[in-house]
């Protein structure tokens, strides 16, 4: 039985036919938004974060948003391993009131990366020579950049009818603001001409920049005039790239990604619309790891986490589902590890089955 999918472009594939499975064939590495899914992929992290990549001197550029900003925040540390331990045990075990706010939510998010980023962390982030930190945020248009609830709402609304009829209308409401380390060289190209605008990351906005990536609308405060960034309204990266569906320079190496779900969408509104689809040339250079069916079948309830625990499961309850699939994930950093040793890795592959 395989706990791990793995599955690759056509050029990712070509290249690892040729030269086999090894770290150096990976320029870029992709993080995705979606919550507590991510419990699911702890145990890759420990992996790829602290032995796949473990010696690394050529730069490796590291693209998330939401969750996926979290996780490789801990990454780009000297020791991402407790970092994402931090992250796993305070994110899991958090609770709230009954009837949580806005306010609270923010403010427990607020501790939580306090937490994570510790006294130095902020610094190792923006220092590292090697894991080079991108944060994608959405910059708000329109009602959406307003707190109230009725208003946010209807601009929420007003914004997913337009991004159903065409994705690239989704700019005329929300603007991708990645959130770099300094001199970054990273280039984006999306297929529906939305544009990317860079801003450094620094001491003072990078816990921001990261508070508002997650920042899901209408359940925790947007973050107001990011220090560095153009004035106005950001909120979750996930927005318009919840799994993405982007091209990455001016390196052509590949893109790993480990990732909790096959079929990827790559904005936050197109996860009911199921004939949007990513294109096929942003994922010719990607190499995806996925929790396989098998896999997802053993778990508590069988099924991945995700936000709707809070609403269905007691606190009590909730936590230990949490920390029993953060601890059953480390199964799928052990198959990684076995299929890179012993380079069966080729054997496994499969192609996209969403293309």
């Amino acid at each position: 039985m395989s706990l791990l999918n793995i599955y690759a472009g056509k050029n990712a594939l070509n290249r690892i036919t040729r030269e086999g499975f090894h770290p150096g064939l990976f320029d870029y590495m992709l993080g995705a938004s979606g919550g507590p899914k991510w419990f699911v992929l702890a145990g890759l992290d420990r992996y790829i974060f602290s032995d796949f990549f473990k010696g690394r001197t050529k730069p490796l550029d590291i693209i998330g948003s939401s969750a996926g900003a979290f996780r490789f925040a801990c990454f780009a540390q000297k020791d991402p391993v407790s970092a994402i331990n931090r992250l796993a045990q305070r994110y899991s075990t958090t609770t709230y009131s009954d009837k949580p706010t806005a306010k609270e939510i923010t403010d427990k998010g607020t501790a939580l990366l306090d937490y994570v980023l510790g006294d130095t962390g902020i610094q190792e982030i923006i220092n590292n020579p090697v894991v080079k930190a991108h944060f994608v945020v959405a910059k708000c248009k329109g009602l959406t950049q307003f707190e109230s609830k009725p208003i946010q709402l209807t601009g929420l609304i007003v914004s997913a009818g337009a991004n159903a009829i065409k994705r690239r209308w989704l700019n005329k409401f929300y603007q991708r603001y990645v959130f770099s380390v300094p001199d970054s060289q990273l280039a984006i190209s999306d297929p529906y001409g939305m544009p990317s605008y860079s801003i450094p990351l620094s001491s003072d906005n990078l816990a921001q920049a990261l508070m508002a990536s997650g920042s899901i609308p209408l359940i925790i405060e947007g973050v107001q005039d990011i220090q560095g960034a153009p004035k106005g309204m950001y909120r979750d990266g996930g927005i318009i790239d919840y799994h993405f569906d982007l091209r990455f320079g001016p390196q052509k190496g590949l893109v790993l990604y480990p990732h909790f779900n096959r079929r990827p969408k790559p904005g936050w509104f197109d996860k009911s619309l199921k004939k949007r689809l990513p294109h096929s040339t942003s994922y010719d250079d990607v190499v995806m790891l996925v929790p396989s069916e098998e896999f997802i079948s053993q778990l508590p309830y069988a099924k991945i986490p995700d936000r709707k625990d809070f609403e269905t499961m007691p606190a009590e309850q909730r936590i230990r589902y949490w920390e029993s699939v953060i601890n059953q994930s480390n199964q799928l950093g052990q198959e990684f590890a076995n299929l890179y040793d012993s380079q069966t890795i080729i054997e496994h592959v499969k192609p996209f089955e969403f293309l």
